[in-house]
């Protein structure tokens, strides 16, 4: 599978944005998938996760309320709708795929991984 990340850009604070990534590949309904964040200069840190029914999501504390993560099937493609930013949400925001289909939090768990996209969020 490849996967294809967009939607990032320079908002302000409390802006939203709302990330993409394109799936190719049949298997896209089976997988479980994850965003992922790495800001400058730390190491890259969990953000959501989706299983492979869409029913079961996982979030990071810091984005509980603000992010939403969903899938649509017809367009083999997961979002990540992110509401009311903040300066701390600014990075590389990556897409990866557990083909598990379970949507887990810990990296190791993905096997594939789009380019990035990054947010810059204004204070």
């Amino acid at each position: 599978v490849q996967l294809q990340a967009s939607g990032g850009g320079l908002v302000q604070a409390g802006d939203s944005l709302r990330l993409s990534c394109a799936a190719s590949g049949r298997a896209f309904r089976v997988y479980g998938m994850g965003w992922f964040r790495q800001h400058p200069g730390k190491e890259r840190e969990f953000v959501a996760s989706i299983g492979r029914s869409g029913g079961r999501t996982f979030y990071v504390d810091s984005v509980k309320g603000r992010f939403t993560i969903s899938k649509d099937n017809a367009r083999a493609t997961w979002y990540l709708q992110m509401n009311s930013l903040k300066f701390e949400d600014t990075g590389v925001y990556y897409c990866a795929v557990d083909r598990r289909g379970l949507g887990s939090s810990r990296s190791d768990d993905y096997g594939a991984w789009g380019q990035g996209t990054l947010v810059t969020v204004s204070s």
